[in-house]
């Protein structure tokens, strides 16, 4: 499988010359760049992260991701994230909707929420954020009661046995009921994020769950 983007035209070369956008042969589930790890961990058009998953019962159709998780990514979404820089990601529009256009042509948009004391502390969603550039509908209909210890303090055997928990708003279940959904998140790591808020929007309706990431680890 193939998949190439142009690098984003609101960005310096400078800062473009050290963005790795996903290209070439990537895992079909899980986005994931082939050259990035040993053949020894890809089974034929897949790597073995989602066989596992899929072994054990997966919810997720497909990931697409734009950029590889470098350490210039590491800084862009950092500024994005943590430190207010909510006009930088708009420098990814026109590559969003291309692939939204590519990959998610009739999907439903859904970001995948904070807890109340994380958008407090940081002010807005930033899944909100990348999800509102693709052009396209946003539904806004899980919530994160709990409040989490941060994703990038914990190891990646942590992240795997996290048991995440989101909740439906019952008032969108109409709106999703037999609809094509993508869940929409800042990075995809092990997938245990997008993998228990797929399997909460299945059991309401929706007839297929994808997930976006802006960068894949």
């Amino acid at each position: 499988m193939y998949f190439s983007i142009e690098r984003p035209s609101l960005l310096c070369d400078t800062c473009s010359q050290q963005l790795e956008f996903l290209h070439g042969d990537i895992c079909r589930k899980c986005g994931r760049s082939f050259s990035l790890f040993p053949e020894k961990y890809r089974h034929g058009d897949k790597c073995s992260d989602c066989v596992k998953w899929e072994q054990q019962g997966s919810f997720i159709t497909k990931n697409r991701s734009l950029l590889i998780y470098n350490e210039f990514a590491k800084e862009v979404i950092a500024k994005y994230k943590y430190r207010g820089d909510v006009e930088l990601i708009k420098a990814f529009k026109d590559e969003f909707r291309q692939l939204g256009r590519k990959e998610f042509p009739k999907s439903l948009f859904v970001p995948i929420p904070l807890s109340e004391q994380r958008q407090y502390e940081r002010g807005f969603n930033q899944a909100e954020g990348i999800a509102n550039l693709f052009g396209k509908e946003v539904v806004s209909c899980l919530t994160r009661p709990l409040h989490e210890e941060k994703q990038s303090k914990k190891g990646r055997t942590d992240r795997l046995s996290i048991q995440t928990v989101f909740v439906f708003d019952s008032n969108f279940v109409a709106k999703i009921h037999g609809k094509d959904v993508t869940l929409v998140d800042d990075i995809y790591t092990t997938g245990s994020t997008v993998e228990a808020a797929g399997k909460i929007l299945l059991d309401h309706g929706a007839r297929t769950v994808s997930s976006f990431t802006l960068a894949r680890g």
